[in-house]
């Protein structure tokens, strides 16, 4: 190789090093090439004050959307009111306002009328014989086919005076309000009266005591309310009675 070339050789190796590739051009010449590739991200400059600073992210060249709301996936709260209905279905009824010797109504309706569950809740106790006698007027018999519904409110509600029973309809059978529990007629002590439903509200007892079965709190609001689809409740106030009633001794009127 002549001197010549050799300088040349050097001098491409020194201006390779200093930070660019050249190629040869077919004249015998250094072009200059494209530089190394350099990211066109910008690095962050480490602080120099030795605080550690927060990292900011570049803004997005899009308008910024709003987000949609959190969907949750857990239960709706069951509602706190419950669902109380009028308990005769299917006909006209009245309900008396008054009742003689103890608290109950007598709801007026035609003989084959619904008596209906005024609450959800479970068959507390079933009469489907009636015993009643004019003679002897016991008690116990007055009421002739009945069935009693403990609530789900701890309420009992009683149905008196019945012409049927409704098929299934037995002691520990669960009921929903509105769901029909007999039908309603003169049996007992309604022979000689026109057709009607003893209704009769109390809290719930031990199997055959009558007396507080048949009624211990006068009904008369709730009747009124449900008729007209309101939801009153009569679960204070039984409560309230029932504490006031003290010891069961037994029947107190109108055995």
């Amino acid at each position: 190789m002549t001197r010549r070339a050799w300088v040349a050789f050097l001098l491409a190796v020194v201006i390779v090093g200093g930070g660019g590739w050249f190629g040869l051009s077919a004249a015998g010449v250094f072009d200059r090439a494209q530089p190394t590739a350099v990211s066109s991200t910008p690095r962050s400059t480490p602080p120099t004050t030795g605080v550690s600073q927060p990292s900011v992210r570049p803004r997005s060249s899009k308008p910024a959307q709003s987000k949609a709301p959190a969907v949750t996936t857990s239960p709706p709260r069951a509602s706190a009111v419950r669902r109380y209905v009028f308990p005769v279905g299917g006909c006209r009824a009245d309900a008396s306002q008054s009742h003689h010797d103890y608290p109950a109504s007598d709801i007026f309706a035609h003989v084959g009328c619904l008596f209906v569950a005024p609450v959800d809740g479970r068959v507390d106790e079933v009469t489907r014989v009636d015993s009643w006698n004019a003679k002897t007027n016991r008690g116990a018999d007055r009421g002739g086919l009945s069935v009693s519904v403990v609530g789900a409110d701890g309420v009992r509600y009683y149905g008196s005076h019945l012409s049927a029973i409704q098929p299934g309809i037995a002691p520990g059978v669960p009921v929903r309000a509105g769901q029909p529990l007999g039908r309603t007629g003169k049996t007992g002590s309604a022979q000689g009266t026109p057709p009607h439903l003893h209704f009769g509200i109390s809290w719930p007892t031990a199997p055959n005591m009558w007396w507080v079965r048949r009624g211990a709190v006068a009904p008369q609001q709730f009747l009124n309310s449900w008729h007209d689809g309101g939801q009153l409740s009569p679960v204070a106030l039984v409560a309230a009675r029932h504490r006031a009633y003290g010891a069961d001794h037994g029947c107190r009127s109108y055995c």
